[in-house]
């Protein structure tokens, strides 16, 4: 099923709710839970993640092996981006810890989610998971979702047209940009990490820079033991430009051209997740690949659902928003990466307008 992207705003209505915890009985959201937890679509899935973590980690190991066994050769290219996809697959597990899809409880999942985070990809734990929920309880609200707050790239002609320096300059042609930039998202998440450490939010300081501290000392000990100078470095870049691009193919279908939201405009939890995300269709490796993120509407309303459930609870949302007259929008993984690249070109045009008056 294939519906036409929203191009209007959502309409405001009152907050009742923060997350889904929030939502007030007798909601339109709380009908559908019920629907949900009737159906056994909450409860945990632990030999699932046995697996899943089991084979993750094997794949790690084996890059790893095959970095210190292929040796002085060019090889090793080939194996950075083996590397960059299996850094890709464990930031969808951190991705999963933080949401709680894999242990119940705070400390455990904490605990392995900067063992993974922080220690084997290089990333903060405590700090993306502190910039995630502030996502997830307002996605593409441009005042309150750093996900669509500008940077480097703007999300709206609002932000476009106040745009100055290095955005103005990349905003005119940001959609062709947009995956070149990629490649340099996973350095991107490192600098950010080490940055957070010093935000009053960031629990844990000592031990998330610890961890980090203890990822690049190591990661750069094994790579230029292994490697020479030279091709090190070339096997440092192709790992995390692969990295990165696999990362921002995976996320940017999931919001990037849905409707955003400004202001006061806060409609409830239900309609605030789905009429914001966009799913994208596909079969097993669709979902393997992108870490189950392609049912990105389940996900947002269910955030703590395991992942192999996300797919059965797919009929059973979309059904409901049909009854209640609520778009939910889904296409494939190409049509997708359109859409979010053709909203990147249209939020631009102020800027493009603005060189040419």
């Amino acid at each position: 099923m294939t519906t036409a992207t929203e191009t209007a705003r959502p309409r405001p209505a009152a907050d009742t709710t923060s997350g889904a915890r929030g939502a007030r009985r007798g909601s339109d959201f709380s009908r559908l839970a019920d629907r949900i937890s009737a159906a056994g679509l909450m409860t945990r899935r632990p030999l699932y993640y046995t697996v899943r973590l089991t084979l993750v980690a094997a794949a790690f190991v084996a890059g790893w092996v095959a970095l210190f066994t292929v040796g002085t050769s060019w090889w090793q290219l080939a194996v950075a981006g083996y590397l960059g996809l299996v850094y890709g697959q464990l930031a969808l597990v951190a991705h999963d810890l933080a949401h709680r899809q894999v242990f119940r409880g705070r400390r455990a999942s904490e605990t392995f989610g900067r063992a993974v985070g922080n220690l084997c990809i290089g990333m903060s734990y405590g700090w993306w998971m502190n910039k995630h929920t502030r996502h997830h309880a307002n996605p593409n609200h441009e005042d309150l979702d750093p996900d669509v707050a500008p940077d480097i790239l703007v999300w709206s002609q609002e932000q476009a047209s106040e745009a100055r320096g290095l955005p103005r300059f990349i905003g005119r042609h940001q959609a062709a940009l947009f995956f070149p930039l990629l490649t340099l998202e996973g350095f991107n998440l490192h600098v950010s990490s080490f940055r957070a450490l010093r935000q009053p939010h960031m629990k844990r300081r000592w031990l998330e820079g610890g961890l980090l501290l203890l990822h690049t000392a190591g990661y750069l000990t094994a790579l230029f033991t292994a490697l020479p100078a030279g091709m090190a470095l070339a096997v440092l870049f192709v790992h995390h430009a692969v990295f990165g691009v696999y990362l921002g193919s995976i996320f940017a279908p999931n919001h990037k051209g849905m409707p955003t939201l400004k202001g006061d405009e806060r409609p409830d939890f239900l309609r605030r997740q789905v009429l914001t995300s966009r799913n994208v269709r596909g079969g097993l490796l669709t979902d393997v690949a992108l870490g189950g993120l392609n049912y990105q509407i389940e996900h947002h309303l269910f955030p703590s659902m395991p992942t192999p459930h996300l797919r059965k609870a797919r009929p059973l949302v979309r059904d409901y928003c049909a009854e209640l007259g609520i778009p939910y929008h889904e296409t494939g993984l190409a049509a997708s990466w359109r859409e979010a690249l053709r909203h990147l070109r249209d939020v631009g045009a102020p800027i493009r307008d603005r060189d040419r008056a």
